[in-house]
């Protein structure tokens, strides 16, 4: 179809539902895509609304894009099935658009398809759309031409030596596959064994919705074993499906045995192997004798894995011989000596970024040892701080009232500081019992010098599109301790520059729990 000005071809984008989108070549053979149809066709629900995308892409553009009217505005309407009322219909070109795109931190999946759609106009481009997008129009996924596990099961553990070109980032979400994550099948498969797992009442799954941490772990297992499959086994297109392949999971394993990996952290992936066998199971055509058998066989497997591989050694004396532990008496001085040379470089320094942030370490280490009783760091991570009276973080949270687990300044003088846990790892055991407890006056001190003007100092610096860090304590890049491995890197790091060793975080809590066993007592 041709007018005046443009050459229009249309574009058929697969979605879950078939979408259209108009690429418009001019004379100088220049392509654009009509932005209102990309809005329409792929990015509702991204962006607030088309007016504030426009802005971005005119801000780019420096208010030179191209307005249509006339027969090239009723051409487009006509050929991309638009609204015939929309008073203006810009043109911009892909790359502009892109861009635009990044700006609004609209998903790479997107990003990608514009790119196919620049270098194949005219064929069909397949957009894989994140979860969160596919979740509300996805179509149950197709089976597989054979659904079933592959037989015979392997009766021994293949022997496996590291390869050269070993990564310990492997997974699919590390580069440079990580645009695979988006293509549309495996997003399809996600969103629906998500939907199996965490769904409040799915009653053909065995057992109650996982937790978001629980989903975090499996999700994890899941990038971890497909990006082995495609780096290692040369799988060009990984799915679930893979999960079928019994041989594939019996290498994976002999993988994770030569890298060194412990055995509670290969038996965690045999049981998320076991979830996506269950949701197989649960699909038309998934009642084949083969789910049981390999079901059975993987339970063996992580039985034998659990008996014959050594446990990490959780001792003090023998992880003091390989540097990973402190007494009591030592920790605490290195905690004591921040907490004092911090205020000590406040009153001599004034307040910086380098001072606020000794102030910082100095309040999360007296948090995590020597001031109270051991506290989970999940429970310190999710902390709030007194000004933040937005809803709760915590992902699984339910009820409206709560405000999640909190700092709270209940009185100025005499100062008296409280932290409320309504979230913390026995909450549903103890029937959502709150955790409540006074900050001892030290320690209470010391956190409400740091809540002031250091930790304004800090947010300034780290400021984030304007975003303010609603956690008490935050990383180098001024993002709370969302993942617990940031945490544990992050205080390793901060002993270690205090003359210490990279004791994990969570040892702390045996100290107390083990005096007698304390190498140095």
């Amino acid at each position: 179809m041709s007018s005046s000005e443009y050459t229009f071809k249309l574009v058929q984008v697969c979605l879950p539902e078939p979408s259209k989108l108009v690429v418009m070549c001019d004379k100088r053979k220049r392509q654009c895509v009509c932005l209102c149809q990309v809005y329409k066709s792929c990015l509702d629900g991204l962006l607030p609304n088309y007016q504030a995308f426009y802005r971005v892409c005119s801000r780019l553009t420096k208010h030179q894009s191209t307005l249509l009217s006339g027969q090239d505005k009723q051409l487009l309407v006509a050929l991309a099935g638009m609204d015939v009322s929309v008073p203006h219909v810009a043109v911009v070109s892909l790359a502009v658009c892109c861009r635009a795109l990044k700006l609004c931190k609209v998903p790479a999946a997107v990003l990608h398809a514009f790119d196919d759609i620049r270098l194949k106009p005219a064929s069909q481009v397949v957009l894989g759309l994140p979860e969160h997008i596919l979740a509300a129009h996805a179509q149950p996924s197709p089976n597989p031409v054979q659904l079933q596990m592959t037989t015979p099961f392997p009766v021994t553990l293949p022997e496996c030596a590291l390869p050269a070109d070993f990564k310990k980032q492997h997974g699919l979400l590390a580069k440079p596959h990580k645009h695979l994550v988006h293509r549309a099948v495996l997003a399809q498969h996600m969103g629906e064994f998500k939907s199996f797992s965490t769904s409040p009442f799915q009653l053909n799954r065995k057992g109650i919705a996982h937790s978001s941490r629980t989903w975090q772990n499996s999700e994890k297992h899941v990038y971890l074993f497909l990006g082995y499959c495609h780096h290692y086994q040369q799988v060009s297109q990984p799915t679930l499906q893979l999960f079928l392949s019994s041989p594939l999971i019996a290498q994976f394993v002999s993988f994770h045995i030569a890298a060194g990996h412990s055995q509670l952290y290969i038996r965690n992936f045999l049981s998320c192997a076991k979830c996506v066998l269950r949701w197989w199971q649960s699909k038309p055509g998934g009642n084949h004798p083969s789910f049981v058998a390999g079901l059975e066989w993987l339970q063996t497997l992580g039985l034998q894995v659990a008996d014959q591989l050594p446990r990490p050694s959780k001792d003090p004396k023998g992880l003091a011989d390989i540097g990973k532990w402190m007494c009591a008496a030592d920790l605490v001085h290195t905690i004591h000596g921040a907490e004092q040379q911090s205020q000590a470089q406040m009153q001599q320094q004034g307040v910086t970024v380098e001072t606020s942030r000794d102030m910082h370490d100095a309040a999360l280490a007296a948090m995590i040892f020597s001031h109270l009783p051991p506290v989970r760091l999940s429970c310190i991570r999710s902390l709030v701080g007194p000004a933040y009276l937005g809803p709760c973080l915590h992902p699984d949270c339910k009820e409206p009232s709560c405000e999640g687990n909190r700092l709270s300044i209940m009185s100025e003088s005499p100062l008296l500081m409280r932290i409320s846990l309504p979230h913390h790892k026995n909450a549903r055991k103890w029937g959502k019992a709150v955790k409540e407890f006074d900050v001892p006056s030290d320690l209470a001190q010391l956190l409400h010098t740091y809540l002031g003007a250091p930790r304004k100092a800090l947010l300034e610096h780290h400021l984030l599109i304007g975003d303010a860090c609603p956690y008490v304590f935050m990383d180098m890049h001024g993002r709370g301790f969302v993942a617990a491995a940031v945490l544990t890197l992050y205080w390793q790091k901060w002993l270690v520059s205090r003359g210490g060793v990279p004791m994990n975080p969570s040892m702390c809590r045996h100290i107390i729990w083990k005096p007698a066993l304390d190498p140095k007592p």
